[in-house]
């Protein structure tokens, strides 16, 4: 019966380690080929990143840091965007910065607090209240800010989200849930975690000690 069946609690990461390992390498493989072909396609040099100092935002840029390879463009047309708002804390933004920094990509600081004060001074919302509102205007400011970057530099926003935030709806709409080329639609958050420990083997060094410190982040 349906009772008596066992079900893995993690269906997409393989157990075995070995396994485990291969498959993300071929993930990482199949994800920088694809955004190589949509950059030739569109004949795009350049790509912007919203850099959070979390998971998903560190795995785009380990991608698009790939891809760049695959097409042999150099690593300063990769333009990171770290965009601290309210409640950004000093521990992910130093993270943003240094992995952006052993990248070799340029990075770009934008405080979005100023223009989200004025926005919600606009719409007349009390900032003392921490709701969807004071939330999802900080999402919105931060895409329109990568939006227009990639436009002023003809560049191709890369879109951080993963499979679980897309399918279940844990992004703001017309904010991080669009891009203009998702890199990590298809892969689980359950997976994330296993592609970014994968590279920090892989890397070592800075590189991989500050994808350690990501990875052990809350």
């Amino acid at each position: 019966s349906l009772t008596d069946r066992k079900f893995e609690p993690h269906p997409f990461v393989p157990q075995d380690e070995k396994v485990r390992e291969k498959r993300c390498g071929e993930i990482l493989n199949i994800q920088a080929a694809g955004l190589a072909k949509r950059m030739e396609h569109t004949g795009i040099k350049k790509a912007i990143i919203g850099i959070s100092g979390g998971l998903d935002s560190a795995l785009a840029l380990l991608v698009t840091d790939r891809a760049f390879q695959l097409m042999g463009l150099p690593k300063k047309n990769i333009i990171c965007v770290t965009m601290p708002g309210f409640g950004t804390t000093n521990h992910t933004k130093s993270s943003a910065v240094r992995l952006t920094e052993c990248i070799g990509a340029e990075l770009r600081q934008i405080d979005i607090v100023p223009a989200c004060t004025q926005h919600m001074r606009d719409i007349g919302h009390d900032m003392n209240v921490l709701d969807v509102t004071y939330e999802n205007v900080q999402a919105r400011e931060r895409t329109q800010i990568l939006m227009d970057i990639a436009n002023k530099e003809c560049a191709l926003l890369v879109g951080t989200g993963d499979l679980s935030e897309l399918a279940l709806g844990w992004c703001t709409y017309n904010a991080d849930h669009m891009s203009m080329y998702g890199v990590n639609c298809s892969v689980p958050k359950t997976l994330v975690r296993y592609i970014v420990d994968y590279e920090a083997k892989r890397f070592g060094g800075e590189l991989g000690e500050v994808l350690r410190t990501i990875l052990e982040t809350p």
